[in-house]
């Protein structure tokens, strides 16, 4: 009898998206498929799915221990998010080449499903970095016997979800910043730069509006510029190794001496990017706005602004939102220096109604007799006692009110 050969090993994701692209979050449940294609009949051991996710860095420096003497130190670490493991066909044990536990698998095409939940925990966006990695990936691994096992493994991708439209994230940013150039015992004017961007959040694809005023008052010709930065610094046993990156840029006109120039929503773009990496022990991943002026012959004028790069865009009213709630802001900010601390009591009776307009109101009323007499009746003498007795005194009205309050 020939043993037919295996043609194909494959494995496919059902995946939740249109894009037909294998993207997951904490708490999401993956399924998909084993493919496997035989030409004849084939035994099998055991067919085995391992599905494991995981961040590691790993870098190395080189240490001098005397004039002729040097080594390497390795830096390592790694942090395990799940592990799981599942038997499609067969048993555990992959040592035992007796007949008996064999299964048959005929020629032709066969599938066989597969199922896990990803923990509810948080977990690190899938990232690669130049000294360490986020990845999740399934492998799935045919044991026949007397034959090395075929093995397989296919990655998917897991964001952790950040989005923008929280309050921390729609914050602005801003700041202002000084500096006066020196030259020996000369001294030139400052070049100052402020700058504000309209919220911390943003999603790739996004155009962030820079509001900027850069002064130059030196005796130099400067220019200013924007550019966006990421960050990607990486933890191993107690040290940190960090990593630099342009993400997009501009450059704004040249400025020679006493001239100013304003930024009123220059727009630079974010390109394709991760998003921020921040739960992560091991590594993180960071964004910046850096407004700088670029002074010819000494060192930069800079202002950084932080950046969080989310996966949940703005949401339609979100602006709307940030923009009112800033008004509001505005608003309670002039009407705290408007008011007066406490409110001021109103005027007294006596300030109001003079005693002689009291006793002509009081007068009797000249009018038909039954109209008199019901004007005369108790109901008109209680409105008209009602209408002219004085108002109460401004602290005794506040305290009844209260107590009002707290008795209901």
């Amino acid at each position: 009898m020939v043993l037919g050969k295996v043609k194909s090993l494959t494995i496919s994701f059902d995946c939740l998206n249109d894009s037909n692209v294998p993207v997951y979050s904490s708490g999401d449940t993956v399924s998909g498929r084993v493919n496997l294609e035989v030409t004849g009949e084939i035994r099998v051991k055991s067919l085995k799915i391992h599905a494991r996710g995981h961040a590691k860095v790993r870098w190395t420096e080189s240490r001098n221990a005397g004039s002729n003497t040097a080594y390497t130190q390795n830096y390592t670490e790694e942090v395990e998010y799940f592990n799981h493991k599942d038997i499609l066909i067969g048993h555990e044990r992959d040592d035992d080449n007796s007949e008996e536990g064999f299964h048959t698998i005929h020629s032709g095409r066969h599938e066989y499903a597969f199922s896990f939940e990803l923990p509810q925990t948080p977990l690190a966006t899938s990232f690669e970095g130049r000294h360490g990695s986020v990845r999740y990936w399934v492998k799935a691994e045919l044991h026949r016997p007397w034959l090395l096992p075929v093995k397989l493994k296919k990655e998917f991708t897991v964001f952790e979800h950040i989005d923008i439209n929280t309050p921390s994230l729609l914050s602005p940013q801003a700041g202002t910043k000084e500096k006066t150039l020196c030259c020996w015992f000369c001294t030139s004017g400052p070049i100052s730069l402020s700058a504000k961007i309209e919220r911390k959040g943003y999603t790739p694809g996004e155009s962030i509006q820079i509001f900027a005023e850069i002064e130059n008052c030196s005796s130099r010709m400067v220019v200013p510029k924007a550019a966006i930065y990421q960050t990607q610094a990486f933890y191993a046993k107690g040290k940190m190794k960090e990593v630099k990156q342009l993400v997009a840029n501009l450059r704004g006109e040249s400025l020679s001496s006493g001239k100013t120039e304003t930024w009123n929503g220059k727009l630079l773009k974010i390109p394709p990017v991760s998003p921020s990496i921040l739960d992560c022990s091991i590594i993180r991943v960071e964004y910046s706005l850096m407004v700088y002026v670029d002074i010819p012959g000494a060192m930069d004028l800079f202002l950084n602004l932080p950046l969080v790069i989310g996966t949940i865009p703005l949401h339609p009213f979100g602006s709307r939102t940030s923009s009112v709630s800033s008004q509001c802001s505005m608003n309670m900010n002039w009407l705290s220096l408007s008011l007066p601390e406490r409110p001021e009591a109103p005027p007294s009776y006596a300030e109001v109604v003079t005693e002689e307009q009291r006793r002509n109101n009081l007068a009797p009323v000249n009018a038909c007799d039954d109209f008199e007499r019901a004007l005369q009746g108790p109901l008109f003498a209680y409105i008209q006692e009602f209408r002219f007795l004085p108002p109460p005194l401004y602290s005794e009205h506040c305290r009844h009110f209260f107590l009002n309050v707290i008795r209901s």
